[in-house]
């Protein structure tokens, strides 16, 4: 009853009892989403396995060097694939959560930015799918030697997979960064720019570090990401210009009034 009559408790309360509500939003979708996956989880490995499969040589195949892997890899991608198309969902329940506490200019900014994060992380794998992991499964059996067989087990090549697609989703969100950084006033378009060179060493830091050990998929994260990054300076001079340009007009209204 105490809590319930205390005007400074009650909004904490609620705002707890909102998050947990969403919370378990998130879960039932994502339960929902999986279970209806996972009758096709063997369809679904098989076409995230084709990269692979279009590549290897006459006579070479995947294999599962463990009991359980049959199961468990199909399993393992059902969910993340279920993760993956309830993102639009989970984040918008993070937006519906925090956007009555934001501002309307907030609003006006943060939302086009949280969309466009959603559609850059969905670029990010597609482009890791399509042309990444075609190319580097593409060279690497070409070059494998005389007389070896090419058999990947079927959880390490899932666990690649993965990998590639976090690291690349995550490598298509830099120009949100970027900008936020820029909006935000931590940084300049111009200061940016001067640490040009710094930032392609980072570029190709990263890439070692979110790729397997081999220079062809470290370069082509470390690339994008570089491309990624001039991109959101580029839209961080338009926004930052656009911004001076308000204040300027902000100023004079002022003096004129």
């Amino acid at each position: 009853m105490a809590l319930e009559n205390d005007p400074k408790e009650q909004p904490l309360i609620s705002h707890l009892i909102e998050l947990r509500d969403r919370i378990l939003r998130c879960l039932l979708v994502v339960l929902v989403v999986f279970l209806c996956l996972f009758p096709f989880a063997n369809e679904i490995y098989t076409f995230v396995a084709s990269p692979l499969l279009d590549v290897l040589p006459e006579g070479a195949e995947m294999i599962a060097t463990q009991v359980t892997s049959p199961f468990f890899a199909p399993f393992k991608l059902s969910f993340f694939a279920a993760v993956f198309l309830s993102v639009p969902f989970l984040l918008h329940q993070i937006w519906a959560f925090i956007a009555p506490g934001l501002y309307k200019n907030e609003i006006k900014t943060a939302f086009p930015i949280l969309v466009s994060s959603i559609i850059l992380f969905y670029l990010g794998v597609a482009f890791s799918y399509f042309i990444v992991l075609g190319f580097i499964f593409g060279f690497f059996t070409s070059v494998a030697p005389d007389g070896v067989v090419i058999m990947t087990d079927i959880t390490e090549y899932l666990n690649f997979v993965l990998l590639m697609f976090f690291a690349f989703g995550l490598t298509f969100e830099i120009p949100i960064a970027t900008v936020l950084l820029i909006i935000s006033g931590a940084t300049t378009p111009e200061k940016l720019t001067q640490k040009r060179p710094y930032v392609v060493i980072g570029c190709f830091v990263a890439g070692m570090l979110l790729t397997p050990a081999d220079p062809f998929s470290q370069s082509m994260l470390a690339i994008p990401m570089w491309m990624l990054f001039e991109a959101g300076v580029i839209a961080g001079k338009i926004i930052y210009k656009k911004k001076e340009d308000d204040d300027e007009d902000e100023e004079k209204a002022e003096e004129e009034s």
